[in-house]
C-alpha cells in the first residue's frame, strides 16, 4: 500500500509503476472521474493523453502535473503528496491581509504596516536556521 496525502485528506491506495492506480482510487484521491473525455469533474474534463490512461488505470502522476499541481514522493516512493495548483493556492489567498505589525525601517523610526494600506509592499525577511 502507499500513503497518498492531498489537500482533502490522507489515502491508502495501492499502486504501482510510480502513481498508476484504478479509475475508482484516482476518483477517491483526486475528486476527478475518469471518463472517455478524459479526468472530469462536474462539466470540466481535462484530456488525458494515452499514454497516461490504461483500461481502468490512470497515471495520476501525469494527471496532477497537467492541471499544474506539485507533485513529490518520497525515496522509497511509499508516500507521494499532491499539492494545490497554484491557481487553487492563488484563490485561496486572494483577498486575504498581513496582520498590522510595527518595525523600524532602516532610519530607527516606527513604521507600521496598516501607514502602507493601499499600496503595494515588498516585505523581506529571513531566519537564522
Amino acid at each position: 500500500m502507499t500513503i497518498v496525502l492531498t489537500t482533502t485528506g490522507d489515502f491508502d491506495i495501492e499502486v504501482r509503476d510510480g502513481l498508476w492506480m484504478t479509475d475508482a482510487d484516482a476518483e477517491r484521491v483526486t475528486g476527478w472521474t475518469l471518463k472517455p473525455e478524459g479526468m472530469c469533474r462536474a462539466e470540466l474534463c481535462v484530456p488525458m493523453p494515452a499514454s497516461a490512461v490504461r483500461g481502468r488505470e490512470v497515471d495520476v502522476e501525469a494527471f496532477w502535473t497537467k492541471l499544474g499541481g506539485p507533485v513529490v514522493a518520497s525515496g522509497a516512493r511509499d508516500v507521494w503528496a499532491l499539492g494545490a495548483p497554484a491557481e487553487d493556492r492563488n484563490a485561496a489567498l486572494e483577498g486575504l491581509q498581513a496582520p498590522d505589525f510595527t518595525l523600524p525601517d532602516i532610519d530607527g523610526a516606527p513604521r507600521s504596516l496598516s501607514q502602507l494600506r493601499g499600496r503595494k509592499v515588498f516585505l523581506a525577511t529571513w531566519a537564522s536556521w
